[in-house]
């Protein structure tokens, strides 16, 4: 075989040709595609401002030009652009040609139209499973309501949203339809913003809007239907 192919006896069997062609042999080692891990700082940038929209750093009627809050967080403005943009659609903030974006301002009137349509979609949802799961299920979230108590306590409002709003999408992903989930968690994180020349919630409001959560769960343990209902429409006139 080596002699038909021209090469000399004892000579290595791969060929000068396939090396220089850069193709797979036999004798070679395959090498490990390495596993590229990329940070979107999109991303960061997208949640670091709707944390300072709920913690109200962004003002609501205020122009925000997304160089100047690039040196802000220490990027550029590309990512600021983007994350802005995102906002926009979500009905945050709103584009200024030529000068960036301003912070929606919104009155209470809108927060309790949130708060109806909320109460449409999630109580029917939390009533029917209350009727239908165990109580082991319910014990199993009880993690995400005592995190809830924890960053009320905190006094943070950024922090206490997030924790109230993996306690909601906890509470319907339940119901197994990522759709619900999807769609309450919008119309959760809206609710959150800060009102126009209103102050953010503070840490005793926090306290007693974390407070239901456990509650909730104690009812929803004992399936005592009535006290779930009510404190459902409890939780969801204060929200």
């Amino acid at each position: 075989m080596n002699r038909e192919r021209g090469i000399a006896p004892g000579a290595a069997p791969a060929a000068r040709g396939d090396a220089v062609r850069g193709e797979h042999t036999h004798s070679e080692t395959p090498i490990p595609r390495p596993v590229v891990q990329r940070t979107s700082v999109r991303g960061q940038i997208l949640d670091a401002l709707r944390a300072a929209l709920v913690a109200g750093d962004l003002t609501p009627g205020e122009v925000y030009s997304a160089p100047a809050l690039g040196e802000r967080f220490g990027v550029s403005a590309t990512p600021v652009r983007e994350a802005m943009q995102q906002l926009a659609l979500e009905g945050a903030v709103e584009v200024v040609p030529n000068r960036g974006f301003r912070v929606v301002e919104r009155g209470a009137h809108e927060l309790a139209d949130l708060a109806e349509i909320r109460a449409l979609i999630e109580m029917p949802v939390v009533l029917r499973l209350a009727r239908t799961l165990p109580a082991e299920r319910w014990a199993e979230l009880r993690p995400l309501a005592e995190e809830t108590a924890r960053a009320a306590a905190s006094g943070c409002p950024a922090a206490y949203g997030e924790a109230d709003r993996a306690f909601h999408r906890a509470v319907l992903g339940l119901a197994g339809n990522e759709q619900l989930v999807r769609v309450a968690d919008d119309l959760h994180r809206r609710s959150q913003w800060a009102l126009g020349g209103e102050p953010v919630r503070c840490r005793a409001e926090l306290m007693v809007d974390a407070a239901v959560h456990l509650a909730l769960l104690d009812a929803l343990v004992a399936r005592d239907l009535g006290a779930v209902e009510a404190l459902l429409r409890e939780h969801f006139s204060g929200a």
